[in-house]
């Protein structure tokens, strides 16, 4: 079960790699684009794609972490890296939108000449850089299941926004001298990178407060769990992810104490069957008679097949 989580990483982290190397590249070219034509639609989405290069970055590193085997130390391995990292992401999202709402500010106040034909170039490059990385992303990583892929995503659709908008603040100015349109132009892809930022973040902390898996149904769960007849009930019930797209539970279910062991062996095969249907791969049930988890007879027959090997 865990070879096609395997590739599916493998292949995150490639196109992660690949993505890092084109938006650093360009990262340095909008830069120095941005300080000679005094853009600040240019200079803030470069402020974003130098965010967007260190993400990538931890992004990458984490997915290499996250490869490393489970020890003594670490019992689920590092495969949570991949959350930090993603509200890491999420975080330079909200403080870049910040510091653009300031400078975008500073300038509404005090709007400065701006070389249009200039950022109108380098404007027009960033978007096909950005779409061009936006495509490696979709098309070799896993956008909608990996929060991790899916933070650096929207890095990258808050450049491409980015672009977009100093593309329109530039043909503003060249057209019609309105000097105000490129920090307009900021203070909207600000607006909607805080939006993203946010939501990344929130998922990303709801992963580590181990939260019930978003789309996992814990009512339809317990009613897959609940049609086997031989369940007489299900208590302490918990789901949770382990890392985007590995979820797990645990939880006692009750069953008649007459149950042998050989039964309870298939009914606990059964449930990981029907579960791992459901996008549970990891679970952890105990089997519980319906008098006392110490006393039923399962338990029981279970210490005296210890006793027996022993002797």
């Amino acid at each position: 079960m865990d070879m096609p989580h395997d590739h599916s990483h493998g292949a995150n982290r490639r196109v992660l790699l690949i993505s890092f190397f084109i938006i650093t590249g360009y990262m340095l070219v909008e830069a120095v684009g941005g300080w000679l034509t005094n853009s600040l639609a240019l200079l803030s989405d470069a402020g974003h794609m130098l965010s967007d290069s260190i993400s990538l970055g931890v992004a990458v590193l984490a997915f290499s972490l996250g490869r490393k085997t489970a020890n003594y130390s670490k019992t689920y391995g590092y495969k949570r890296f991949e959350i930090l990292a993603a509200i890491f992401n999420g975080v330079t999202l909200i403080l870049i939108s910040a510091y653009i709402f300031y400078e975008a500010f500073q300038r509404f106040m005090d709007p400065p000449e701006v070389a249009s034909g200039g950022m109108l170039v380098i404007a027009a490059m960033g978007l096909v850089v950005n779409v061009i990385v936006a495509w490696i992303l979709m098309r070799g990583g896993d956008t909608e299941g990996n929060l991790n892929i899916r933070a650096a995503f929207l890095h990258v659709m808050g450049d491409l926004l980015g672009s977009i908008g100093a593309i329109a603040a530039a043909l503003l100015i060249i057209f019609f001298g309105w000097g105000l349109a490129d920090p307009l132009a900021s203070v909207i892809v600000a607006v909607l990178i805080i939006i993203s930022g946010w939501r990344v973040t929130k998922d990303a902390i709801h992963v580590l407060m181990e939260g019930t898996p978003v789309g996992v149904d814990v009512e339809h769960i317990v009613n897959v769990m609940q049609a086997d007849a031989r369940i007489i009930d299900i208590h302490d019930l918990h789901m949770w992810s382990i890392t985007s797209g590995q979820n797990a539970m645990s939880c006692h279910v009750t069953v008649d104490g007459g149950m042998t062991i050989k039964e309870s062996g298939e009914l606990l095969h059964e449930l990981e069957r029907r579960l791992g249907d459901e996008g549970i791969g990891h679970v952890t049930i105990q089997v519980e008679g319906e008098s006392h988890p110490h006393d039923e007879a399962l338990m029981c027959r279970l210490d005296e097949s210890v006793h027996e090997a022993h002797d």
